[in-house]
């Protein structure tokens, strides 16, 4: 699967605090470590239709490393100067507990912030305080705690990337959103767990996300389940923790009364994020300005042929690295900062 979920289970560094020198992470190793072809991975998957969703753990071939090069001034030297530079900043920082001698963990934080070794620390440091501020999407979050959300099918990844190599995720939150039975709590933390899946991935590190939120069937119901706290919590992950390159926002189907949930959310919209949000309704094309056919189902306009499929499978998908989410949760800070 991916750098960070495909990892040597229970692997660990050492326990205890070291006797002299500089300091050693505690953190739980392994859940940031990259097996290439591991043939345990490559079996898991997802099928849909004829076409098969799997997480990647592959590195990516010379078309993205010249990308990566070009966008995100990413070469074999900038890579070891910005880790080693990085990594001396973390082994200076007692608080936060976090793998810093796994180059894959690093780099994770590296690329969406073009191998700036301050601005990934930044980034960093706000990932894992959100998780300790935030404690009721965060705490022991794993795939198999959550399969409600995906039983439901609200949430949906392309099996196929779109024409500039990055992840595209779905969510219906409309029809397929009854709020009795599935909190919008949960649907968040859903998201989080499939990002988080997915920029372990090396192309998207490179390529980024696009996110399409079906608003068709929005309604009352569900516009009341919207609070200012919920808001400031989502932009404020999205914004300034996720180690993502998230490229497009994209709206669709919205009825009038969505409105009423974007006005709580664009007060807090930096201008970098409100420039990648797009409106498309009920325009099909326009929404193809900015997704390719070939990714996209025929439902939206694309070629895809996607049949229905039980949201319940994504989760075993992800169920399967539960152990490596549960490592990754015990890397951060340990208190409030």
């Amino acid at each position: 699967m991916s750098q960070c979920l495909v990892a040597q289970q229970g692997a660990q560094q050492g326990s205890g605090p070291p006797a002299a020198g500089p300091r050693v992470s505690r953190a739980v190793a392994g859940a940031y470590t990259r097996r290439d072809g591991d043939p345990e991975a490559e079996n898991l998957f997802v099928q849909m239709g004829e076409y098969v969703l799997r997480f990647e753990s592959e590195d990516f071939g010379k078309e993205y490393e010249e990308r990566a090069r070009l966008e995100l001034r990413e070469t074999p030297e900038s890579t070891k100067e910005a880790c080693e530079k990085l990594r001396e900043i973390l082994k200076a920082d007692a608080e936060l507990d976090v793998p810093y001698e796994e180059e894959n963990f690093l780099v994770t934080f590296l690329r969406p912030t073009h191998f700036y070794p301050e601005s990934a620390y930044e980034r960093m440091q706000n990932f894992f305080k959100f998780k300790v501020k935030y404690p009721k999407y965060c705490a022991n979050l794993i795939p198999s705690r959550e399969r409600n959300v995906f039983e439901q099918g609200i949430l949906t990844v392309f099996p196929n990337r779109d024409h500039l190599g990055r992840r595209v995720l779905l969510i219906e939150a409309g029809k397929k959103w009854k709020p009795k039975l599935c909190s919008l709590d949960e649907i968040f933390k859903g998201v989080m767990l499939v990002l988080e899946a997915a920029i372990s991935e090396p192309r998207t590190q490179v390529c980024g996300v696009q996110v399409i939120l079906d608003m068709d069937g929005l309604a009352l119901t569900h516009v009341w389940q919207f609070t200012p706290g919920f808001a400031k919590a989502v932009v404020e992950w999205v914004q300034d923790c996720i180690p993502v390159r998230l490229k497009g926002v994209h709206i669709i189907n919205q009825p009038y009364v969505f409105n009423m949930v974007f006005a709580i959310f664009k007060p807090l919209l930096n201008a970098k994020l409100r420039n990648r949000i797009h409106f498309h309704g009920t325009d099909r094309q326009s929404l193809l300005n900015h997704v390719d056919a070939k990714c996209l189902p025929k439902t939206y306009g694309g070629e895809v042929n996607i049949p229905e499929f039980p949201g319940g499978k994504l989760c075993d998908l992800l169920s399967n690295y539960d152990s490596h989410y549960e490592m990754r949760n015990q890397n951060g800070y340990s208190k409030k900062t």
